[in-house]
């Protein structure tokens, strides 16, 4: 519990830093009109696949099993990501395809 406290105590700016920008991040993105929603989401997956690359040099640079497995972890949930905004970036333009006729 002190290792926890004296963590925060340490990273206190760091820390705040993240939680400003996790309201910054909700209130930006939730005043996105839905016609910028497509390409927002384009750019997105090419950042995660930049978190990607960054999770597997750590795991190639990893000491200890704790390195290892949070990397791995981060190159799962990246990939998930990359894969699951694709999947909703081709389906929000699929809407926008125009209907094959069935002639």
């Amino acid at each position: 519990m002190n290792d926890v406290l004296l963590f925060f105590l340490q990273y206190r700016e760091a820390i705040f830093i993240i939680i400003l920008s996790l309201f910054l991040g909700i209130e930006v993105i939730s005043h996105v009109p839905s016609v910028l929603h497509t390409p927002l989401m384009s750019g997105a997956n090419a950042i995660h696949g930049v978190v990607i690359i960054g999770a597997i040099i750590v795991m190639g640079h990893a000491q200890d099993v704790l390195s290892m497995i949070l990397g791995f972890l981060a190159v799962i949930l990246g990939t998930l990501n990359v894969v699951g905004g694709f999947v909703v970036t081709d389906r929000m333009l699929e809407m926008f395809r125009k209907k094959k006729s069935k002639n």
